[in-house]
């Protein structure tokens, strides 16, 4: 990460605390980052504010006792949405910034993501525009633990597994981190372990932020040869250090950031064995309902979501024994695998027809419902440019569908007074549909 001219590669550190667990349909209650050159020094003022709940949301109680954040705290320290968005989206599109947290690929940036679709900001630009990326520390953490752990301590659950809450990691390190779930503390605890890595174990840091990117991954993916790489991830489970010896059988049919793998480690009898309707049935079956079934040890692997991949020597004999990796049974299955190329064919037509997508009635969770046009997202910009007492006159036509009910709710959650008295009642006519006595009893209890 070297000075370019004037503009500096930065990373930015950034957590949020929610009011509950769904990031399409639960709110942010709390932003914090702090922003930093290359060896983490910190630049600039570090930034944390709140999002004021609209009167159409109540929070998940559970989400309160963890965060100690209240609605009514939120409301008094908080801006509305609209406003909460515009800052955020100020601070992730400086050009050359890294943005990351700590598991922020699988939770933070889908919250990202959903407060900018219902703000009418473009929800994926902010992580590739302008030599801008995202990268994330847990899997970071996790790498380490099973690849290279000299120099970190490595604290164990009450299973006896290794941790990897930043809590934990950052008590067994010595880090200061007296106020865990307050979303700057947690920033400033992400930076402390991205430093400790860096210093102690710099050659896998520098690989691995390499290979935050798709297309340096893409270049370790063979599918002709099926060549077995190492990857780490929370799928494979603590108990073997997150890690496993894959190959890649096929790119996903239908997505080309996805490539389908196989667990060299699993047992791979039901790929030989098995038809691809069973096959696909058995992978969407949860594994408590198995039975004595054997898994699938199939999984897709997302090269867009900064997966851990690395060359299969990476992960050194000591350390697989030390995870319980058997190399034999894996070369083994790899061997296999290669003299039976129409298990290829199989894995491709699981993922053909995969699972039907249901798309939601509420347009809060039709993000991913597909991308909109550039003529719609012409129109978002001009409704972003407009003073918000100005939206009522605004004459525009959108194609998607999604867009109408997108600015009705935008202006109703954050700028009521723009609303006529029909828009009022609509409004709560919409309200009342979501506080039905069955859902403020259940909430009450």
């Amino acid at each position: 990460m070297m000075n370019d001219g004037k503009q500096q590669s930065t990373f930015l550190f950034h957590d949020y605390e929610t009011f509950g667990t769904h990031p399409a349909l639960d709110r942010p209650a709390q932003f914090a980052a702090i922003r930093t050159d290359s060896e983490f020094n910190v630049i600039g003022e570090p930034e944390v504010f709140y999002c004021k709940p609209a009167d159409d949301y109540l929070p998940q109680p559970g989400a309160v006792l963890i965060t100690g954040i209240t609605p009514q705290e939120a409301r008094a320290k908080g801006e509305n949405e609209a406003a909460f968005a515009a800052r955020i989206h100020s601070l992730f599109t400086v050009p050359k910034t890294c943005i990351l947290g700590y598991n922020n690929v699988r939770f933070d940036d889908d919250v990202t993501r959903n407060v900018f679709y219902r703000n009418f900001y473009d929800p994926y630009a902010w992580s590739w525009q302008h030599d801008n990326s995202r990268w994330d520390l847990l899997d970071v953490m996790r790498a380490c633990y099973a690849l290279r752990p000299e120099g970190i301590n490595w604290p164990e659950n009450d299973d006896g597994l290794p941790s990897f809450r930043l809590e934990h990691l950052t008590k067994a390190n010595g880090i200061e981190h007296s106020n865990a779930h307050d979303a700057m503390a947690d920033v400033y605890a992400t930076i402390a372990m991205a430093k400790l890595v860096k210093t102690r174990q710099p050659r896998l840091f520098d690989y691995l932020f390499t290979h935050r990117n798709k297309h340096k991954l893409m270049a370790l993916i063979d599918v002709p040869q099926m060549k077995p790489l190492v990857h780490v991830s929370g799928m494979f489970g603590a108990w073997r250090g997150n890690t496993s010896w894959v190959a890649p059988l096929a790119w996903h049919p239908e997505n080309r950031n996805a490539v389908i793998m196989v667990d060299l480690a699993g047992d791979i009898s039901p790929l030989l064995e098995l038809d691809s309707d069973t096959l696909r049935e058995r992978l969407y079956t949860a594994k408590a309902d198995l039975g004595d079934n054997a898994a699938v040890p199939v999984k897709l692997v997302h090269i867009n979501k900064c997966p851990v991949l690395a060359q299969a020597n990476t992960l050194r004999p000591e350390d697989a024994d030390r995870l319980g990796i058997n190399r034999q049974h894996c070369l083994d299955n790899l061997k296999i695998l290669r003299e039976n190329p129409q298990v290829r064919e199989k894995v491709v037509a699981i993922f053909a027809e995969a699972e039907p997508f249901t798309p939601s009635e509420n347009v809060d969770a039709q993000l991913y419902n597909g991308f909109f046009s550039d003529a719609d997202r012409a129109a978002m910009k001009i409704v972003l440019e407009t003073e918000p007492r100005n939206l009522p006159a605004l004459d525009i036509t959108f194609v998607d569908k999604r867009i109408e009910k997108l600015l009705f709710n935008y202006r109703a959650r954050n700028f009521p007074g723009t609303l006529d008295y029909a828009e009022q009642q609509r409004w709560l006519e919409h309200r009342r549909q979501v506080f039905t006595p069955e859902f403020l009893q259940g909430y009450a209890d």
